[in-house]
C-alpha cells in the first residue's frame, strides 16, 4: 500500500514538471532568447545575478526563464549552479576608483567634483503605462536614439576624448569631505581578510565585510523593507538620510597570472556603489562630523545599493543594542526565507496528526475535570 502511495505521488511530481515545461517551452508564443532578456529585462536580470552570487548575463536569463520570471527561484537557480562550478583563482583586490562611470548622480552636492551623469534611468520619467504596439515603440526609440547622437557633445558636456574619459573617473564627492575633515573616517589599516559568506555562515556579532556581503546578496525587496522598518536613529529621531553619491558602471576583474605573476584583466562587471551620509547627532558621537556608510552589490540595482549604505551607518550607529544586525544577517536572504515558506507546501500529515491528537487530548481531559 504505501510502495502504490508513493509511486502515484512520484507519477503526480513527475506529470507537474511536464505541464511547467510544457507551457514553458511548448507555448504559442515565440521562444524566449537569453539576449532579449539581458537587453530588455535588463534589471531583473542584474538582480539575479546580484543575489544569485555569480556574473553571467545568459545564465541569469536562462534562470529567469526557467523560473517563468520568478527572481527569487531564479536565483536559487543560478546559486546552485555557482555550488557545482570549481574554484580556480581567486581575483585581486580591486580599487573601486577604477570604476568607469557610466551613470553617476551626486544628490548632496550642487556642484561636485566631476559631472553628474544621469546616464540610463527612469527616475525622471512619468509612470505611466505605454500601451502602444511594439512597431509605435520601436519608431518612438529610433528617433529618440537618432536625436541623441546628434546631441551628444552638447547633451553629455563631452570635448575630447581625454576629457570624456576624466569624465568617467570622476573624483569622488567623500574625497572633497576628507580634505574639509567633515567625515568620521572608518578606513582600516590593518586590511583584514574579507569574511566568506559563500564557505561560512555570518552570525552576530559579526565584522563589517560579513554585514556588507550578506547585504550585496540578499533579496532586494527584504532589504529594503528592514532599511525601512530601521530609518530610526539609535536616539529615537529619524535619520538625515543624504546621498552623497549613486555611481553604476564596469570595474575590471583582475587575477595574477600563474606563470608570469603578473596581474591581468580577464573581464569585467557592472556594478551599482553607493555612499550614503549621515548627520551625528547622538550624545556620545562626533557631531562636528558626518558618518559614510557603504554599499556595493552586482548590476544596475540602485534600491538594493541605497539600502546596504545606509543600513551600513545604521549599524555602526545601533552598536549591538537592538537586533538590527541579526534582522539583516538571518531574514535578509531570499533563498533561506522562500525555502523555508515553499516547505510548509510539502506533506505535514504526520506533524498535523500528533497536534490534533493533542488537542483531542486537551479537550478530553477539560470535559473530564
Amino acid at each position: 500500500m504505501g510502495y502504490a502511495a508513493a509511486r502515484g505521488g512520484l507519477k503526480a511530481i513527475e506529470a507537474a514538471e511536464r505541464l511547467v515545461a510544457r507551457e514553458r517551452v511548448l507555448g504559442d508564443s515565440p521562444w524566449l532568447e537569453s539576449k532579449q532578456m539581458i537587453e530588455k529585462l535588463r534589471l531583473a536580470v542584474d538582480r539575479v545575478m546580484g543575489e544569485g552570487g555569480l556574473w553571467d548575463e545568459h545564465l541569469a536569463a536562462s534562470a529567469l526563464r526557467q523560473a517563468e520570471g520568478d527572481p527569487i527561484e531564479a536565483a536559487h537557480l543560478l546559486r546552485s549552479y555557482r555550488s557545482t562550478l570549481p574554484r580556480l583563482a581567486y581575483t585581486t583586490p580591486v580599487d573601486v576608483d577604477d570604476l568607469v562611470v557610466l551613470r553617476r548622480i551626486v544628490p548632496a552636492f550642487r556642484n561636485p567634483p566631476g559631472p553628474q551623469l544621469l546616464g540610463r534611468t527612469t527616475d525622471y520619467t512619468g509612470r505611466l503605462l505605454d500601451t502602444n504596439d511594439e512597431t509605435t515603440q520601436r519608431t518612438t526609440a529610433e528617433k529618440m536614439a537618432a536625436f541623441l547622437e546628434e546631441s551628444a557633445t552638447t547633451t553629455n558636456g563631452f570635448g575630447d576624448d581625454s576629457e570624456r574619459e576624466g569624465d568617467r573617473r570622476p573624483r569622488r564627492l567623500l574625497d572633497l569631505l576628507r580634505d574639509l575633515d567633515a567625515v568620521v573616517d572608518r578606513r582600516r589599516v590593518d586590511d583584514p581578510e574579507p569574511f566568506d559568506i559563500t564557505r561560512h555562515a555570518a552570525r552576530p556579532p559579526a565584522s563589517r565585510s560579513a554585514r556588507l556581503a550578506t547585504m550585496a546578496r540578499a533579496e532586494t525587496g527584504a532589504l529594503v523593507n528592514v532599511w525601512y522598518r530601521n530609518i530610526l536613529g539609535p536616539d529615537g529621531y529619524l535619520h538625515e538620510i543624504t546621498l552623497g553619491e549613486v555611481r553604476h558602471g564596469r570595474l575590471p576583474v583582475t587575477v595574477v597570472h600563474p606563470l608570469t605573476g603578473h596581474e591581468i584583466s580577464i573581464g569585467e562587471v557592472r556594478v551599482t556603489e553607493v555612499e550614503a551620509i549621515e548627520d551625528l547627532n547622538g550624545i556620545d558621537e562626533d557631531r562636528g562630523r558626518f558618518d559614510v556608510g557603504y554599499g556595493l552589490c552586482f548590476g544596475h540595482n540602485e534600491k538594493k545599493a541605497i539600502a546596504m549604505a545606509n543600513l551600513d551607518i545604521a549599524c555602526e550607529r545601533d552598536r549591538g543594542r537592538s537586533f538590527l544586525e541579526q534582522s539583516i544577517l538571518l531574514t535578509t536572504d531570499g533563498l533561506d526565507a522562500s525555502g523555508f515558506l515553499e516547505h510548509l507546501k510539502l506533506p505535514h500529515y504526520v506533524t498535523f496528526r500528533s497536534m490534533m491528537e493533542r488537542k483531542a487530548a486537551i479537550r478530553q481531559h477539560q470535559d473530564h475535570s
